[in-house]
């Protein structure tokens, strides 16, 4: 009698069939929670810079681009108002100091000084004569001091003969009385002369200290104004080269207007252009350097204008040690300013990557070489070649420091 068999529930095949829904199940379980999900990117080696992460001496400066100018700058202006008589020289011209540059003519400041010459000749015609009036009022009241005294001298004579004769009864008292009222009378007007004398002497010498006071403050404005007539024709202050001359025959200035300036090109320095950023951090006597006929020459910052005009403030730099001979007025010069002493640091090469990133983090590639991550980095000072890296990098890291624009967002580069 046949027998029926019990149907197998876990079959070979059941059991495969679970087994790799399980493992399917748990890959794509790990995926979602313990997977990469990272965003990638192929990118070839050759389109990309590969820099390495150094430790070494590092000084922070800034490019900047100077102008040779003369060491010194003499503006000529006109002091005095006038017409163009005379041009005695042409711009672009080597000129000696005290030599005449142009001659002006004004008519109102020859008048001038025609006027206090006459007034000055007058005032010492008075001088003169005052001088003579007192002299002759001198003379008359010494002449009558003179009499004075002659004729007390004769009354007192005469008084003490008669004091002797009174005693002894030989004249009247009234002729002795006479005598002696007369005596006094002299005695009082010598005291009196005495004293106009004195004070006419004192009078006398205060109004001619006023009088030559007066005539020499006449005298000095009379220098004075001769000096004007002599600024009329303008001349070099000083041995150099004429840059510039705005004086034609005919033209009128005015006190105060520009006529050239002469240009000292015994030496030179460098007018620099540095952008207000940098103005707290720019003192003089910070160096700076350039190259030049294939050697590298040393400038000094020696006057800061603080006055911001553009976004940009001015420095004025000399040089150090050696001028460059075949420099010329007008030359640019591509300066390295420092910024700072030379410390020890780890460095990054400048690249176009700091546009995306900001310096605040660079791809970085992996120790298999394979591929690229981001890796958050913190920058502190640079220079037109490198970064000082204070955090993030460590010295033999291999770093991405080409423009990352293609990149777009991507979490990690395969590299190819």
């Amino acid at each position: 009698m046949d027998r029926q068999l019990k149907k197998k529930k876990w079959t070979l095949k059941k059991i495969t069939s679970i087994v790799f829904i399980s493992i399917f199940l748990l890959v794509i379980f790990y995926t979602i929670f313990f997977g990469d999900r990272s965003t990638k990117l192929n990118v070839k080696k050759e389109r990309i810079t590969i820099s390495t992460v150094t430790k070494g001496p590092f000084k922070e400066f800034i490019p900047v681009i100077g102008t040779v100018i003369p060491i010194q700058t003499i503006y000529l202006d006109a002091e005095e108002g006038g017409r163009i008589e005379e041009r005695f020289v042409e711009a672009g011209t080597f000129v000696k100091e005290d030599q005449n540059l142009v001659r002006l003519g004004n008519t109102n400041l020859l008048l001038n000084i025609m006027f206090r010459e006459a007034e000055f000749y007058e005032q010492s015609n008075n001088l003169r004569t005052t001088r003579l009036m007192m002299e002759q009022n001198r003379l008359n009241l010494k002449a009558q001091l003179a009499d004075l005294e002659y004729q007390t001298l004769r009354l007192k004579r005469q008084h003490d003969r008669n004091v002797d004769l009174l005693e002894k009864n030989l004249i009247s008292k009234k002729d002795y009385e006479d005598v002696k009222d007369e005596y006094d009378y002299y005695n009082k007007r010598v005291a009196l002369a005495v004293n106009t004398y004195k004070q006419d002497s004192l009078f006398r010498a205060t109004q001619i200290e006023q009088l030559e006071s007066s005539l020499t403050r006449m005298q000095n404005n009379l220098e004075i104004v001769k000096k004007k007539l002599e600024r009329l024709t303008i001349k070099a202050p000083i041995t150099g080269h004429l840059t510039s001359l705005h004086a034609e025959i005919g033209e009128s200035k005015k006190p105060g207007d520009r006529i050239g300036k002469i240009d000292v090109l015994d030496s030179f320095k460098v007018r620099v252009a540095i952008d207000e950023h940098y103005i707290a951090r720019i003192e003089e006597n910070r160096f700076g350097t350039f190259d030049f006929d294939n050697r590298t020459f040393k400038l000094k910052v020696h006057r800061i204008y603080l006055e911001v005009t553009d976004g940009k403030f001015e420095v004025d730099m000399v040089f150090i040690n050696q001028t460059p001979l075949a420099i010329r007025r007008g030359m640019s010069l591509h300066i390295r300013l420092d910024l700072g002493d030379l410390t020890e640091a780890i460095l990054l090469p400048v690249g176009g990557f700091y546009q995306k990133t900001g310096g605040q983090w660079v791809y970085i590639i992996d120790e298999s070489g394979d591929f690229a991550y981001k890796k958050k980095i913190r920058i502190n000072r640079s220079n037109s070649e490198m970064y000082e890296i204070v955090s993030g990098l460590n010295p033999g890291d291999q770093v991405i420091t080409s423009s990352y624009d293609n990149f777009g967002d991507k979490d990690k580069l395969i590299l190819k």
